[in-house]
């Protein structure tokens, strides 16, 4: 299915765009998806499709992608263009420079969903943002697991050896590749070895094969400092892994919590495999076949702002600190310092508004025991100061780098300020 022809172009934006449109023949009131939460159960929706007296209304959220409208044989394609203006947000190299901090790998699986069961959709090469998304976690995966070394494992091996025994005779084959054709000093045998040649690593192998090809057709992104770099890196230590394995082999796989990056490593391989559909030569086509995905813009926005705090703050910083039944952005617990950060992926805070429900949000978590806890933990309770709150959103005047935007008070509230930072984009 091609994506739907709305009248005009659908984009994620930090406002929720609204339009009419009116299309014969629908007749269901509602359609929408929603992105589940795995952390905090406030899931939010990727587009809500609403039936009006003569007409149908629609909204866009945070998130990037293509999916199909049920029951109606239209999709929907939303691209990642910031607010109303004509530069699309270049949400690659806010990942670039997410993942520049180790901490961002073991969030990266919150980014996005895939609908793998689902029928796939046409679309241009360019509207193809989940296949970059993909291979760059993927390859700053592979990059962790090359520092840490590459796993080494008993793996079976099927041989056809010379003068020798070695484990178990497969007396089926050996009678069909040895006696038949009177090899009789020949033994064909199963045994098992130990090294880097298991089926995991050649899982690995074989996904990273494929993202070769496919940065071989992508200068842009072969050429990037970051995946370029990384690919050069990784690459050497599988040179001695053979790419075959079996689709059954994939499927068997199972994970492993001891070795955390080969889990991410191997459930990104299995969807980059997929995602070609074992077919290397795919990648090479202008209009290509898609599963439908979602991209979660604001989750991406966190991990970028979180690359920045980090440089700043080192370990005195917390990402996604537990509270009371939800999760906090971030919590700087210095010495000197002691503040509970927010990231808002909307333009509310730019125009020089506030939104109500972030102000109660932030002091929800200000008066959270664990966390001021986390905060001060020489001080008893009831004897807690009054925490500084800060908000960080998007604003295209504001510099791509945090340190660089000053913070300014946000009026009516003590101990509460705001700072802008902005997005990169693409021409």
């Amino acid at each position: 299915m091609k994506p739907l022809d709305f009248p005009e172009q659908y984009r994620n934006s930090i406002t929720t765009r609204h339009s009419h449109f009116n299309f014969n023949g629908w007749n269901e009131l509602s359609y929408s998806f929603t992105f589940p939460n795995h952390r905090n159960n406030d899931n939010q929706f990727c587009y809500n499709i609403l039936k009006t007296e003569n007409d149908f209304y629609i909204e866009v959220s945070y998130f990037i992608g293509v999916d199909h409208i049920p029951e109606t044989g239209k999709t929907i394609y939303v691209s990642p263009k910031y607010n109303d203006g004509e530069k699309e947000t270049d949400y690659l190299k806010m990942l670039f420079e997410a993942l520049g901090n180790a901490d961002v790998v073991q969030y990266t699986d919150e980014l996005f969903l895939v609908k793998w069961d689902e029928p796939v959709i046409s679309i241009e090469q360019k509207q193809d943002h989940l296949t970059p998304l993909l291979i760059v976690v993927f390859l700053n995966l592979l990059k962790t697991i090359v520092k840490k070394g590459v796993k080494r494992s008993y793996y079976r091996v099927e041989n056809n050896l010379n003068s020798m025994i070695k484990g178990k005779i497969l007396i089926a084959k050996n009678i069909k590749k040895n006696h038949v054709q009177n090899k009789f000093l020949n033994v064909y045998c199963s045994y098992e070895e130990y090294g880097i040649n298991h089926p995991e690593n050649r899982l690995l192998k074989k996904a990273l094969n494929f993202v070769k090809r496919y940065l071989d057709s992508v200068p842009n992104l072969k050429n990037h400092e970051f995946t370029g770099r990384i690919y050069n890196f990784v690459n050497p230590a599988f040179e001695n892994v053979s790419d075959e394995v079996q689709i059954s082999e994939i499927k068997a796989l199972k994970n492993n919590s001891f070795y955390k990056e080969y889990d991410q490593a191997l459930r990104l391989a299995k969807m980059i495999i997929k995602r070609f559909g074992y077919n290397i030569s795919s990648m090479e086509k202008k209009m290509i076949e898609t599963p439908p995905f979602w991209i979660d813009m604001s989750k991406l926005f966190e991990l970028y702002v979180l690359a920045q705090l980090k440089q700043k703050y080192g370990n005195d910083l917390s990402f996604q600190y537990p509270g009371k039944g939800t999760f906090v952005d971030f919590l700087v617990h210095s010495d000197d310092e002691k503040i509970i950060i927010d990231t808002k992926y909307k333009v509310g805070w730019t125009k020089g508004d506030y939104d109500m429900h972030d102000i109660r949000q932030l002091s929800g978590y200000s008066r959270d025991l664990t966390i001021l806890k986390k905060l001060y933990p020489d001080i008893k309770v009831g004897a807690y100061p009054v925490v500084d709150c800060h908000i960080i959103y998007p604003n295209m005047l504001a510099n791509e780098e945090l340190e660089k935007n000053p913070s300014e008070s946000i009026k009516g509230f003590y101990k509460f300020t705001k700072q802008p930072i902005k997005l990169p984009q693409i021409n």
